[in-house]
């Protein structure tokens, strides 16, 4: 009996050893999580209901601040509109551009490579440095864009002190930020899509547009999806190209929820509201997704 105990315990020792062992390798990760993530999500949850100045004493106040934002606060609808004209001209036009540009890539030309990697560059470089070049081509009178519309004989219009230019103006900056990155996932999906069935359609005399529209287009709809969704999310989240452009302005015509949610919190000292606006923002996000998670299953298509 002692023997057939004996490989039971060692199995038991060596199983108990592992998960310490794995304990020891997580352990610095989930910490660092609980502290750093599940923590100041929970206490903002619970600083949204309480009227929370920087300096001062805290006081409950209920559902007060979220009724404050949709009742009695009209500064809240118009971020919210300057947001929703963000994320609508932000998304389209990003997948539009890393779409054609994704099909013009795999298409054979030469020099693929390069371009590749020149489109994708201002992905990984810093948004704030990428926001502080924009906002010098965008001087009216001196700016790059100025002076090529000069050459033509066409005036530059006052890009960001205009309140109908700031917001196309930061829309046109992030889409030449971002679209890179959606441009390689589209690469990915075309490029495993068979040539055998390309080569099919051009035998039956398929138009590139036909090609298009009923080969490419269904095939990488599973990327076109995962990139929607993280566009939007990414777009909803905006903060650092409208804060370095613009400031918000002219006026608030720019300023968007994130960064209204920055000027309640950091410069208005009201971190109740700021929080409020931060978890109503998180229930958006998680609406919007399921919602299109929901959508999907009528137009995407996986083999």
């Amino acid at each position: 009996m002692g023997k057939v105990q004996a490989p039971k315990r060692n199995q038991t020792i060596a199983a108990r050893r592992r998960r310490w062992a794995v304990l020891g390798f997580l352990g610095p990760n989930l910490i660092g999580f609980l502290v750093f993530t599940i923590f100041p999500i929970s206490a903002s949850l619970v600083i949204s209901f309480y009227e929370w100045p920087l300096l001062g004493d805290a006081v409950a106040v209920g559902f007060k601040n979220f009724l404050r934002m949709f009742t009695r606060d009209p500064v809240f609808w118009q971020i919210s509109f300057n947001t929703i004209y963000f994320v609508a001209g932000y998304i389209i036009l990003n997948l539009v551009v890393s779409i054609g540009l994704a099909v013009w890539l795999t298409s054979g030309i030469r020099f693929a490579g390069l371009f590749r990697f020149v489109f994708f560059l201002p992905v990984v470089a810093p948004m704030v440095a990428n926001s502080v070049v924009w906002r010098l081509l965008f001087v009216p009178d001196t700016g790059l864009f100025a002076a090529a519309l000069a050459t033509i004989g066409v005036e530059a219009p006052n890009w960001l002190g205009s309140p109908n230019w700031a917001m196309p103006s930061v829309i046109l900056m992030s889409v030449w930020a971002g679209f890179g990155y959606n441009m390689i996932i589209f690469i990915a999906g075309i490029q495993a899509i068979p040539a055998s069935i390309y080569e099919a359609a051009e035998i039956d005399g398929v138009n590139a547009w036909t090609r298009f529209r009923h080969i490419t287009f269904p095939m990488i709809s599973p990327s076109i999806f995962f990139a929607t969704v993280m566009t939007l999310i990414s777009a909803l989240k905006v903060f650092e190209q409208p804060y370095i452009l613009t400031g918000g302005g002219p006026g608030s015509s720019t300023t968007t929820i994130v960064f209204y949610l920055y000027q309640q919190g950091f410069q208005n000292y009201d971190l109740g509201y700021a929080s409020s606006i931060a978890w109503m923002l998180f229930l958006v996000i998680m609406f919007v997704t399921a919602i299109q998670f929901w959508g999907q299953k009528k137009w995407v298509h996986y083999a």
